[in-house]
């Protein structure tokens, strides 16, 4: 009877082991930008090395990979505070970045996601000229820029400050209007320049705009040697990057949120605009770059 119960439990462990083997992949889903797609292959190498199978989903919206996690066929995302708040909250109002994570953690509970570490991060909008330019006219804030602007229009009106603009800001409901309310800021049509996101960062670099709307986290900020302005009345919202998993995928993956914390612990806006940047700047791959980083962390 002994051997009979040894050899039941022996069968028993491996079937179970079996199991585990041929396990469905979690299904990682990651949005269609470099940063993305960075995080995408770090969560893909370091989850593979702790003993997870991992089978990306790139470029996928964000509201498909929203449903898709609702409706059990996503099983972990990198997403923004900032979005889930407005976009997929529709929530207005203000907050710090605290409050906007507290909020979303909590909201998001109730759909059986669970927010991880937030990424000590914040890839939101600000305005970005020139370095030297901005130190030598010693703009550091948007205040600052604003009152130059509003200089420029009182004594040299032929000569006009030019912003470059995506078009999707520029007529967004909570985008340009609202913020020349929030600064005061006085704009006449021909001050704007809109254009792809992707070439304002070029048009600033070039002299094209006097300044422009960038993501902070973009490397091309930092590839570009350009300044990002203080936004210091607080008007544009906290995108800090976080793991997000659905509730049923931790409870069935002991360790997943430990290996997760791990890698959000490691950013920041100056991590994660380097390596933006050598993708972006220097052409490499994001799967070389996130080796590279791993490795570099002790974690390869």
């Amino acid at each position: 009877m002994k051997r009979l119960t040894r050899l039941l439990g022996a069968m028993s462990a491996t079937l179970l082991f079996c199991a585990a083997a041929h396990a469905a992949p979690l299904a990682l889903a990651t949005k269609s930008f470099t940063e993305q797609h960075i995080l995408s292959a770090m969560t893909v190498q370091y989850l593979q090395k702790k003993g997870f199978q991992v089978q990306p989903k790139t470029n996928i919206a964000a509201v498909i990979s929203r449903n898709a996690m609702i409706n059990n066929q996503i099983d972990i995302t990198w997403e923004y505070t900032g979005t889930s708040l407005i976009i997929f909250n529709q929530i207005k109002e203000r907050m710090t970045p605290q409050q906007t994570y507290d909020t979303v953690k909590r909201l998001d509970a109730k759909r059986g996601l669970v927010w991880l570490k937030p990424a000590d991060m914040n890839n939101t909008y600000a305005f970005a000229m020139q370095r030297k330019r901005a130190e030598a006219e010693h703009i550091n804030t948007m205040s600052e820029m604003v009152a130059k602007i509003e200089h420029i229009r009182q004594t040299d009106p032929d000569n006009n400050w030019l912003l470059g603009l995506d078009l999707e800001f520029s007529g967004r409901s909570d985008g340009m209007k609202p913020l020349q309310e929030a600064y005061n800021f006085p704009l006449d049509r021909p001050q704007i320049r809109q254009m792809d996101p992707g070439l304002v960062y070029n048009a600033v670099r070039d002299g094209f705009v006097d300044a422009g709307l960038v993501y902070t986290t973009d490397g091309r900020v930092k590839g570009f040697d350009l300044k990002v302005l203080e936004d210091d009345k607080g008007f544009f919202p906290s995108y800090a990057v976080t793991p997000v998993v659905r509730k049923a995928i931790l409870d069935a993956n002991p360790g997943l949120d430990e290996a997760l914390n791990t890698l959000s612990g490691l950013l920041n806006n100056d991590v994660i605009s380097t390596l933006n940047a050598k993708v972006d700047i220097d052409h490499q791959s994001p799967e070389q770059v996130a080796r590279d980083f791993l490795r570099e962390k002790g974690l390869l």
